[in-house]
């Protein structure tokens, strides 16, 4: 909202110069001075004109000058008006579209390498890092099994709604009867199908809890059992990937800009709090743009990033897929990038 009216507030004029700044900049990665500007087409107005109105850009907060240099370049304030009001989002190209669709498709036979393989991708299309979560345990879940291993133990089967399938090996209580495997897997089937498996421990871990469960004491201990060694589980957890950090160093020649890709290096580290705000982006469909300071992560690097959730055959949002880089990215370009990108891993799932 408070983006739109500061761009109501803006003139026809005005707001074609703060456009061609953008643009410059989004495509040279160098400060824009009036002399550039009034050297364009589009801009029919004197170098004067130009600085007055770039002062009175700046004075609103929408450009700024990085040195003691006459040029401008956006804030990240500059950055979010000009993504979320006045970017003209490109198509991707029947060709951009089939090579995605066959890269991601390459060795579909799992989801990590679907998701592997789309990171991979992207990075290397964009020209930048990508990231990837991958999903974690909020799948909503369709069947599982307790299926005698071998003495004392048992194999548990859990199968989730979009076909993935893990198996883990419990210890069994002595004395337990074989018919105890069956009933604690009927029990937990009544009770799990169609929620994820935080929804359906809790759910069960209550009843036990309030001994409403109708079970004798040894099927009990082999629900908690199965319930203990999916909640302690790494699946628990999201996990991050990475890929295409290279990228980043491409075009880099100011050792500031060194130190902005340094320090992004440093948020692609720490991987818990990159993981907390992609996150976020699980909240809705569609793209996400988190630019610069908006951000405390990329307060340091400088950093955009663009992000979109994928969805299993079940309809549920089940992770994160997107673009890192400096802010100067080609929005135009990245940004159906990604949502085609979203959208494809979410086919294949």
């Amino acid at each position: 909202m408070v983006m739109f009216m500061k761009l109501d507030l803006i003139n026809d004029r005005n707001r074609e110069i703060f456009r061609s700044i953008v643009e410059t900049f989004l495509e040279t990665g160098d400060p824009v001075g009036s002399r550039t500007l009034s050297k364009q087409d589009k801009i029919s107005v004197s170098p004067a004109t130009i600085r007055n109105v770039m002062s009175d850009l700046e004075e609103a907060g929408l450009i700024l000058a990085p040195h003691t240099s006459a040029g401008r370049i956006p804030t990240d304030l500059g950055l979010r008006l000009f993504v979320d009001g006045m970017l003209e989002v490109g198509n991707l190209t029947k060709s951009e579209r089939a090579s995605i669709e066959g890269q991601c498709k390459a060795r579909g036979e799992n989801i990590e390498n679907v998701l592997a393989d789309a990171s991979k991708m992207l990075s290397g299309l964009s020209h930048c890092a990508s990231v990837v979560i991958v999903p974690k345990s909020d799948i909503a879940l369709k069947h599982i099994e307790f299926v005698p291993y071998t003495q004392g133990k048992a194999l548990v089967i859990l199968v989730a709604e979009d076909g993935s399938v893990e198996n883990r090996i419990i210890e069994l209580p002595l004395g337990l009867p074989t018919s105890a495997l069956m009933h604690a897997s009927n029990y937990m089937n009544a009770r799990l199908v169609g929620k994820t498996l935080q929804e359906a421990t809790s759910v069960i871990a209550l009843e036990l809890s309030a001994h409403q469960a109708e079970l004798d004491q040894l099927t009990a201990k082999v629900v908690k059992s199965g319930i203990a060694i999916w909640a302690g589980s790494k699946t628990s957890n999201p996990s991050l990937i990475v890929s295409g950090q290279a990228n980043l160093l491409d075009n880099v020649t100011a050792m500031e800009d060194m130190e902005r890709i340094r320090h992004l290096f440093e948020d692609l580290e720490n991987k818990k709090e990159l993981v907390n705000m992609l996150d976020l982006a699980r909240d809705g469909r569609g793209v996400k743009m988190f630019i610069g300071s908006e951000n405390n992560l990329f307060s340091l690097s400088g950093s955009s990033l663009v992000v979109s959730p994928y969805i299993n055959g079940a309809n549920r949002i089940v992770g994160v897929i997107g673009v890192i880089g400096p802010t100067r990215l080609n929005y135009a370009r990245i940004i159906p990038m990604v949502d085609y990108t979203a959208k494809v891993v979410s086919s294949l799932l």
